[in-house]
């Protein structure tokens, strides 16, 4: 094989290797004197049903795409009368269709999605409301509220996971 092809075949698996369609991203912000970092895949809808089929309802969640969605404190914080020590943690979900959703601090923040997922690694546990917005969000999002704590957004559901 020629040093030309050679060339195209390497940019070519390495174009399908980074390309990818759930990006990485960061939320950062503060709250207080505490910074915070969610990092994370964006995946899409991309015109699929995502609650209850792309993402099952009652089910752990990495709460993102691709490797596991973390949350960085960089000071402790307490989420819903419960102290969280400063670090990094793996986010998870648990969606509801009705009721109450879970949000999950796991210890372990390097896993890949939720097949690294194990409850003996929990931190918190808590259950929280879902609400729904007004319009859909094509891709879902992390935001830091300065006042209220964290904001998950996609499709169209909207989680705010409150620290102080």
């Amino acid at each position: 094989m020629t040093k030309f092809k050679l060339t195209l075949v390497f940019l070519l698996v390495a174009t399908i290797t980074f390309a990818q369609k759930s990006p990485r991203k960061q939320a950062t912000g503060k709250i207080g004197q505490v910074s915070l970092t969610v990092d994370y895949g964006a995946p899409s809808v991309n015109g699929r049903t995502i609650w209850g089929e792309l993402v099952p309802y009652n089910k752990v969640w990495r709460a993102g795409a691709n490797e596991n969605t973390t949350v960085r404190f960089s000071k402790e914080v307490t989420i819903k009368n419960t102290t969280v020590p400063a670090g990094k943690y793996g986010l998870f979900l648990i969606p509801s269709e009705e009721g109450e959703w879970i949000v999950i601090f796991s210890k372990k923040n390097d896993a890949w999605g939720s097949n690294g997922y194990n409850e003996e690694n929990d931190l918190l546990r808590i259950k929280l409301r879902a609400n729904t917005a007004a319009k859909s969000t094509e891709q879902m999002t992390f935001s830091i509220d300065k006042d209220n704590g964290i904001l998950f957004n996609w499709d169209k559901v909207l989680l705010l996971i409150p620290v102080q």
